[in-house]
């Protein structure tokens, strides 16, 4: 540390004690001890080091010094407890010195223990500890620590990451019911809210209902009211999303907008609560701007308006890049990670498969640094290389990374997702024998979901199935059930394609005129998406439809078209097989590989686009057939 001391920020996000105010609790801990001059010594040096940290520029390093100082007193446990956890504080906020600091901090906990009525050090030296032994990768520690420290308070911090769903419910109903005896509503509401997140879609309306009513009853601070709200609109918004209400969602997710709106137009002030009992917050406003952005996101992309979600996705990725800039906390590079996702899948439907997978590399980055993050979306990892070797026509490779995808996955929609698209790879490859072998998985009457989307989307590969084996009749039933289900919830792209493929059907089948009926409005959709694969299907059928009525002029535009989309996909496939990463497609354990240049063929034929199933990450793969 040099001698004015590195501030590595001007204040730690939802930390509301000052070092101030650590001082005067000194003060007051040893005014009746004045006359003894041992005494004097510490007190002077705790003025002195107010003096040094607060004059301009501060010198943090003087400081420090004198807090250590006053430790080569021997003061009384409380003075000394005090002391180590403000030494962990100012390395904390000011260096990267974190194993000193945990040092200090552990100091300040063992010494708290033996302290009755020491609640305030105790356990703000418990919860600084344990973000110090996570950070460190020491989640066994971390959850004794914050186990022990609940066992005293009945009310702590608490990751669901780090605790399964039943133990943190447990502890979050002991947090709420130790709030609802002292009064704390504002508390209370965020131990409520935050058991939400880990029950199953049967209770969580009841509870999002509950939760809805007692924030709106609030009547506290507008900005801790607003925080709270925010809060409960994210869960809102997210449950109809994996529930595939798109349509239904709408006018919480802009109620969620504009809260987030009045949140950002508050005073700091105005954010600070002012009661020592509500001095937690779920998230720091700007870390909630960045989620607010990434739900967006997400409804943008279900709802098939592929350029708000890029513009969305733009905002929110440098969005957190200042924030990284500033401080490098975990929950940034988990919203990274969920809004590249997002951007692959976004660049893999609009047909740009390059910049997808130069997206897909920036996200095995960021999981190469983070063996806990790599654990968690290793699952959506493999997905998204599956979808995009599909995209490449490398049936082998999606399959592989499909597989892989469904050994890892410990979410119920992500298998079901993956288990759609491989049923496609085996109908464009042709193996009957292993679409039916996974044909139970897909079932629509027995699919184990709650999404109305993947629900829709399986209805869709029957119908693909039973077009491929010359069903038409069925492959018209299960596509209008698609469609009814689609239409109701406005998934654009999931009504898209099947409006095609049941075009296709009508073709098929000898009736030219409801096949028209069904594709212009399929390639109206696919052009307003914008979906090329989708836009390159429609195109080709158009451009049969229009030969058979003899409409030459339209039937030149269409073949333009089809010529257009065909360049347009044939350039980026060309462009994507020669990058570097495209050999990422071949990892599935160990490191990730080296970037090497090499092309990769093709592996069936056709190509293929995609149909959203609003589940993460949200592709499936559907065929495009020109005759």
């Amino acid at each position: 540390m040099n001698g004015g001391g590195r501030r590595r920020s001007q204040r730690r996000p939802g930390t509301h004690y000052t070092f101030f105010s650590h001082c005067v609790a000194l003060f007051r801990l040893n005014f009746d001890a004045m006359a003894n001059s041992q005494d004097a010594y510490y007190l002077s040096l705790l003025a002195l080091a107010e003096r040094f940290r607060t004059q301009e520029p501060a010198n943090i390093k003087s400081c420090v010094q004198c807090l250590q100082a006053v430790l080569t007193f021997r003061p009384p446990p409380k003075v000394e407890a005090r002391t180590h956890l403000q030494l962990a504080n100012l390395l904390i906020q000011y260096t990267n010195n974190s194993q000193l600091a945990r040092d200090h901090l552990e100091q300040a906990w063992n010494l708290s223990m033996n302290i009755a009525g020491f609640d305030d050090v105790r356990f703000e030296a418990a919860s600084e500890l344990a973000k110090l032994y996570e950070q460190a990768g020491g989640a066994s520690n971390t959850k004794s620590l914050l186990r022990r420290a609940i066992e005293l308070s009945r009310q702590s911090q608490l990751g669901l990451a780090e605790l399964d769903y039943a133990t943190a419910g447990g502890l979050l109903q002991m947090g709420l019911e130790y709030c609802h005896i002292q009064g704390v509503a504002y508390t209370q509401l965020l131990f409520l809210l935050s058991k939400i997140m880990g029950r199953g879609a049967a209770e969580v309306q009841t509870l999002l209902a509950q939760a809805n009513q007692s924030v709106e009853q609030y009547n506290g601070a507008q900005g801790q009211k607003e925080h709270l709200r925010v809060f409960y609109l994210v869960l809102l918004v997210c449950h109809n999303l994996n529930s595939g209400q798109v349509k239904s969602v709408k006018p919480a997710l802009k109620q969620l907008q504009q809260s987030i709106q009045n949140i950002t137009q508050l005073s700091e002030q105005e954010i600070i609560p002012s009661s020592g009992s509500e001095m937690f917050a779920w998230l720091p406003r700007e870390q909630l701007c960045v989620l607010v952005y990434l739900v967006s996101v997400m409804h943008s992309m279900q709802a098939g308006y592929m350029e708000k979600a890029q513009k969305y996705t733009d905002k929110a990725l440098l969005q957190i890049d200042k924030l990284k800039a500033e401080e490098n906390v975990s929950i940034l590079s988990s919203l990274q990670l969920l809004l590249l996702e997002h951007s692959v899948m976004c660049h893999l439907i609009i047909g740009s498969k390059a910049q997808a997978i130069k997206e897909i590399a920036k996200v095995c980055q960021l999981l190469q640094q983070d063996s806990k993050q790599l654990q968690a979306h290793r699952a959506q990892l493999h997905t998204l290389l599956a979808v995009y070797a599909m995209s490449m026509n490398d049936s082998n490779a999606a399959e592989i990374q499909f597989n892989a995808a469904l050994r890892t996955s410990k979410n119920r929609d992500l298998w079901i997702f993956a288990n759609l698209n491989l049923a496609v790879v085996y109908l464009r490859c042709q193996r009957e024998r292993d679409f039916a072998a996974i044909m139970d998985r897909i079932n629509p009457d027995t699919l184990p979901t709650q999404s109305q989307s993947l629900r829709a989307a399986s209805f869709y590969v029957q119908g693909l199935h039973a077009f491929f084996t010359s069903r038409h009749n069925d492959g018209k039933r299960f596509l209008r059930e698609s469609l009814k289900m689609a239409n109701a919830e406005d998934l654009n792209r999931l009504t898209s394609c099947s409006l095609v493929l049941l075009g296709h059907i009508f073709l098929a089948l000898g009736n030219p005129r409801e096949a028209h009926n069904m594709v212009t409005p399929a390639m109206q959709l696919a052009s307003k998406i914008p979906d090329l694969h989708l836009q390159l299907w429609s195109s080709a059928i158009l451009k049969d439809l229009y030969r058979q009525f003899g409409d030459v002029p339209r039937e030149q535009d269409s073949n333009q078209n089809h010529y257009n989309f065909s360049q347009t996909l044939l350039t980026d496939y060309m462009t994507a097989s020669q990058l570097p990463e495209h050999q990422l497609i071949k990892w599935t354990e160990g490191p990730f590989p080296l970037p090497v240049t090499e092309k990769i063929g093709r592996s069936c034929r056709g190509s293929v686009s995609y149909v959203g199933c609003e589940q993460e990450p949200m592709l499936t793969a559907v065929q495009e057939t020109s005759r």
